[in-house]
């Protein structure tokens, strides 16, 4: 399906994939070695995607819309580096994380050297606009992982509480895709405006999934562990829910297994989740948002690349990894 998506920005997607590997070049044999092992990783790419079809939704793709698309998942890739590390993790897309492969400070560190490659890259682009909605934004998801750090271990966070660091940390990205490309095409407040909420909605669907995943999805298909939320102390929206709605033991349940970070109770965790109807909760909350995010591509003109946009907050509901 990845594939078909592409297909309308094919050639502007392997310029963007060129441009990353050259711009990983550094003296530093480090920088490479670890950016590199990140990037090859593979992954959708679904945030520079999403800059070169909306891009090309609103006319044509520039080859400063594969620079942007680059700035974004160069911003991406750091934030991945530096929440592997925060998290502990040990598993990204099937293999040991670069943080387990070479260690927390030189993921921290070039981590750091693909957020300042980034701002290299958007300075280039001569638009003080776009270069300070990407300085919000990247501010913005630094904060949301802070938040997040905060919260760990809490099971009294709400659902506001929830929605506003998915908001920071992974919608606001999606969001500064789609918003920029926007920019760099002029297209008006009215459509930067609408393009940044599909980005935002598509990025709240994508993230409530993801937090499905980790409690039903299928590690051979994910490439993580099943519990790793639980073990991090992530209270996301499949615990608030069955913390809010669950029966009273269920209720305790989780918020020991939380507030203790115990991923040995995660079949216990799991039961409990099914029986409260957490997963369908969350799963309907991410439809809601998809909704928001199609009415929003409501401005554009039919095109093949508008159809990949639907498909991408399609898939942002559907997808099994």
């Amino acid at each position: 399906m990845i594939e078909t998506i592409r297909q309308p920005v094919a050639a502007e997607f392997q310029a963007v994939n060129a441009l990353i590997v050259e711009q990983l070049a550094s003296d530093v044999d480090m920088v490479e070695n670890v950016g590199h092992y990140i990037v090859d990783a593979g992954g959708k790419r679904l945030r520079p995607l999403i800059a070169l079809l909306a891009a090309q939704a609103l006319g044509e793709c520039y080859k400063a819309h594969i620079q942007f698309a680059a700035v974004v998942e160069f911003i991406h890739t750091a934030t991945l580096l530096h929440d592997d590390v925060v998290d502990l993790s040990t598993l990204r897309r099937g293999r040991p994380t670069a943080n387990a492969e070479f260690g927390n400070a030189s993921s921290v560190l070039v981590g750091d050297f693909l957020y300042t490659r980034a701002f290299q890259l958007m300075v280039q682009l001569d638009s003080m606009p776009l270069l300070k909605h990407m300085a919000e934004t990247t501010n913005t998801i630094a904060a949301g992982e802070v938040l997040q750090l905060m919260r760990a271990g809490d099971p009294t966070t709400t659902v506001d509480q929830y929605l506003d660091v998915i908001h920071r940390k992974t919608a606001v990205l999606f969001s500064a895709a789609s918003c920029g490309a926007a920019m760099l095409s002029r297209s008006g407040e009215a459509i930067e405006s609408a393009m940044a909420a599909f980005g935002l909605h598509t990025g709240i669907a994508f993230q409530m999934i993801d937090d499905v995943l980790d409690y039903e999805g299928d590690p051979a298909v994910t490439g993580k562990h099943v519990g790793d939320d639980l073990r991090e102390g992530k209270a996301t929206l499949p615990l608030i829910h069955t913390l809010n709605e669950g029966a009273d033991a269920d209720r305790s349940l989780i918020f020991s297994a939380l507030q203790n970070r115990d991923e040995t109770q995660i079949d216990a965790v799991l039961a409990a989740v099914a029986r409260s109807g957490g997963i369908e909760f969350t799963r309907d909350a991410a439809a809601a948002h998809q909704a928001r995010a199609l009415d929003a591509l409501e401005c554009l003109e039919s095109s093949a690349a508008k159809d990949s946009l639907i498909s991408i907050a399609e898939l942002a509901i559907k997808r099994v990894a």
